[in-house]
């Protein structure tokens, strides 16, 4: 994925989120492409026709998967391209995924319920903003 493309996508996600939140204090949004590109996290990206419908970043902390960043392009919500990262994501094996979204994203909330995540206690940063913090235990046979 080009940076640039990446970039585009978070703005555009974000924006959504934002006025889901009621707040733009959302660092992805005020995120420049040099921080982007030197953040340290791995991404995996989904095409539709040539054109970037989706991307999840992470970062491996040993056995435990932290997703950093959810993001869809409005233009392809209702999809599943959230819900086939995510599952790309279980498909390497970690025994423990952890994400966070505002808790007033009701639709992001909805999509790691619905995909077995846990809710564990809110917290609350900045400016009295609720996150929702999820974990996932995957099961090894």
């Amino acid at each position: 994925m080009v940076c640039a493309e990446v970039l585009d996508l978070q703005r555009k996600s974000y924006r959504i989120e934002a006025d889901l939140i009621g707040t733009d204090v959302i660092p992805p949004l005020k995120e420049t492409f040099e921080q982007l590109q030197g953040c340290g996290e791995t991404f995996i990206g989904c095409y539709i026709d040539g054109k970037l419908a989706g991307a999840v970043s992470y970062i491996n902390e040993g056995k435990l998967l932290d997703i950093y960043r959810m993001m869809v392009h409005p233009e392809f919500f209702r999809r599943g391209i959230a819900q086939k990262l995510i599952t790309q994501l279980e498909q390497m094996g970690y025994s423990e995924m952890i994400v966070s979204t505002g808790a007033g994203n009701t639709p992001a909330v909805k999509l790691y319920e619905k995909l077995g995540f846990e809710r564990q206690d809110d917290s609350v940063v900045g400016n009295g903003l609720v996150i929702a913090n999820f974990k996932k235990r995957q099961v090894s046979c």
